[in-house]
Order: C-alpha cells, then structure tokens, then sequence
C-alpha cells in the first residue's frame, strides 16, 4: 500500500470522522456537566466506574483498571482520584487482605451526585448524537454507537 492508495485514505477518513465524532459528544457532555454538577466528563467517568464496584470476588477494580476504565494514565486517575476525594466524592481505604492494596468507594455525597448527574449525561448524549446525525458523514457512526451492546464491566485492555 502507498500513502494514496483509497483503502489508507479511506481509513483515515473514517478514522478523522470517528474523532470528530467522539470530540463533539464530550465536549457536549462537558459542557453540561460542569453547568448543572460542576464534574467534567471525567470525574463523572471515574465516579461511574467506581460506583459499580463491589464487595464480592473481584469487585474492587486496581487502579490499572480504573485507568484504564476511564481512558487515563495511572498518574492521571490518581490525582483525578484525589481531586474527588479532597471534594468527599470518593474514600480510599487498604485492602483488609493485603495491606499493599488501596481502595477507592464512591462515598455517599458521591453517589448523590452521581444520581444527580446521570440523566443530565444520558440527556447531553442523546442531544450530541442527534446533532451529529444530521451530519451525512458521522451518520453511520452514530447509528453503529446507537446499536452497540456493552458490556457491563469494564473493558480489558487491548
């Protein structure tokens, strides 16, 4: 393949409108989060991920798989961790097994505020996925969006 063979061109077309897609819900989102609930659509992430956690097998996630839940570096979630943490959203604790574990637990200001938040986000969705709809080139996108099934779980990593 060479740099304009149609096949590259058109991966990176699709790539380009993929992008403008996502780009375009969360700041969407953003803005409507920070507006109603003073969180960014990464905070309310992070509190969504980690409100899902549970005491059985496996139900605390590591902080790699926080991470990686939320599309973040560790560093990053760590301090995003702290900044919701200092604000009462979320609570860390050492794992009562091993000592070198630390958890993290949506507190119940947190929760509230998850509450709170969530139809706000499925609304902002909804609204970013119209209005790029009407867009002939990221259409079939959102209809692929619109017609996935997730899983419930976090995704594992590539």
């Amino acid at each position: 393949m060479t740099a304009t063979d149609p096949a590259l061109t058109a991966l990176a077309q699709g790539w380009c409108a993929l992008s403008l897609l996502h780009g375009r819900i969360e700041a969407h989102i953003e803005r409507a989060l920070q507006a109603e609930h003073d969180l960014s659509v990464r905070e309310y992430s992070l509190l969504d991920v980690l409100s899902r956690q549970h005491d059985g097998e496996g139900g605390h996630l590591q902080m790699k798989q926080v991470a990686d839940a939320v599309v973040l570096s560790q560093s990053a979630t760590t301090r995003l961790v702290t900044r919701l943490e200092d604000r009462g959203l979320l609570a860390r604790y050492l794992c009562p097994t091993d000592r070198r574990g630390i958890y993290t637990n949506v507190s119940e200001a947190g929760l509230q505020l998850l509450d709170e938040a969530r139809p706000t986000n499925d609304a902002a969705l909804r609204e970013a996925l119209d209005e790029a709809a009407k867009n002939p080139e990221l259409a079939p996108l959102v209809r692929v969006v619109e017609s996935a099934s997730v899983p419930t779980q976090p995704l594992a990593p590539a």
